[in-house]
């Protein structure tokens, strides 16, 4: 291109206008590009799992379902799973829980893999966890672990977030010096964030008086809930709780069951702020509440930590056990449910009515069916097949809930 009339500087001008006009022209398809090659992403941390349950134990029968659990965990948290270790142990040795050789082999593997991360789906002690990292050379986590590390991502009210630095602190006071050790790199990642991580800096002492001071807070929590609920109570209101395992549907039932939004995702864990909605029904009022799953293996410093809020359950008139019919396991999972209740109502002094939904039964075939019913003709429970997304079963589990009437069968 000759220069223009006006010299070389009209003409630097002229290719400069040229190539904005050329840019902007072709905006409507760099734009997507140009977005692409600016944006920023927090680093996935590629996680190893490690499997080690003791020989002869129902554990080390699923050993594998339960590391496909712990790798949806780890999905959840935020990490990507690139491969998995399994060694079946007499019993755990104090000083890496899995046997040296296995230690070694599993550096190996970190290695290869350019693992950031190693997950044991068994809980390590501190003792265990600091000789573990010593020798992989990467961070190490139990199940207990990444899951308040989950509970830390997915807390959105004061209550559950209260609820969870009580947890993730007393989870930390024995093992400050190795997590002294973590938070020293300044970066983020699992295990690392959480309304308790800057407490973690801190001293022993100072860490008991901010454990103090939550449980003082959430002592203030629990008695306004006592206050709101004997208002309800003497509002003649009917209260319903859904109870189950994680990722049961028990957010997309309660939609269906009141037809108000609520927050529902296809992952562990995806709510933990208690929701209730309320809906009229033949004359009664009904307050349905969506309470925080359980899992198993749940830490028992969580499930501490949530006592007020599974006080939902003790003081409701009735309890759908929400159960995901589909899974393979949906026995192990009511069981683990079953226990926990029990321990709940126990220290509750009450017998709330329980109502068993056998849910996303719309996934279930004929054969599958039958089944359940004969499962839940053993066990004598009063169960309903339904399908929160394609509708069956769920005005009959809405009557029933307002109803007196018991049974024993698939209904």
């Amino acid at each position: 291109m000759p220069p223009p009339a006006g010299g070389n500087s009209a003409w630097r001008e002229a290719r400069f206008t040229g190539a904005c006009r050329r840019h902007w022209n072709s905006a409507a398809g760099s734009e997507s590009i140009a977005r692409n090659l600016i944006e920023v992403r927090e680093p996935r941390e590629r996680a190893l799992l490690v499997g080690a349950p003791r020989k002869g134990s129902p554990e080390a029968r699923d050993v594998e379902e339960h590391l496909d659990e712990l790798a949806r965990l780890t999905d959840t948290a935020g990490g990507v799973v690139v491969g998995r270790i399994v060694q079946f142990i007499a019993k755990p040795t104090p000083d890496l829980y899995i046997g040296h050789g296995k230690a070694e082999e599993v550096a190996r593997r970190v290695a290869d893999l350019g693992a950031t991360l190693v997950i044991f789906d068994e809980e390590l002690s501190p003792r265990q966890g600091k000789h573990l990292e010593d020798l992989l050379k990467v961070r190490v986590m139990d199940r207990a672990e990444l899951i308040l590390d989950i509970f830390a991502l997915r807390a959105r009210s004061r209550e559950a977030r209260l609820q969870v630095e009580l947890a993730q602190l007393e989870y930390a006071l024995p093992r400050l010096t190795r997590m002294w050790v973590h938070l020293s790199r300044i970066r983020g990642g699992i295990g690392l964030r959480g309304p308790g991580e800057t407490q973690l800096e801190t001293d022993r002492r100072r860490i008991r008086r901010k454990i103090s001071v939550l449980k003082e807070k959430l002592a203030e929590v629990a008695g306004h809930r006592d206050r709101l609920r004997a208002r309800t109570r003497e509002r003649g209101v009917v209260k319903v709780a859904l109870v189950g395992y994680t990722n049961a549907g028990k957010s997309s039932l309660l939609r269906a069951l009141t037809g108000a939004d609520a927050h529902v995702e296809d992952r562990l864990f995806a709510t933990l702020d208690t929701e209730s909605r309320e809906v009229q029904l033949n004359g009664k009022r009904l307050r349905f509440t969506d309470t925080v799953g359980f899992i198993r293996k749940l830490p028992h410093d969580l499930v501490a930590s949530f006592r007020a809020t599974l006080e939902e359950a003790a003081d409701a008139d009735v309890i759908v056990h929400v159960v995901d019919a589909s899974h393979p396991a949906w026995e192990d999972q009511a069981e683990v449910v079953g226990e926990a209740l029990h321990g709940v109502l126990a220290d509750g002094g009450r017998e709330p009515r329980v109502l068993v939904a056998l849910n996303k039964a719309d996934l279930l075939g004929p054969e599958e069916v039958a089944e359940r019913a004969r499962a839940v003709a053993q066990r004598g429970w009063e169960a309903v097949l339904t399908s929160a997304t394609a509708g069956p079963g769920v005005a009959q589990l809405r009557a029933l809930s307002a109803s007196g009437r018991h049974g024993g069968d698939v209904r």
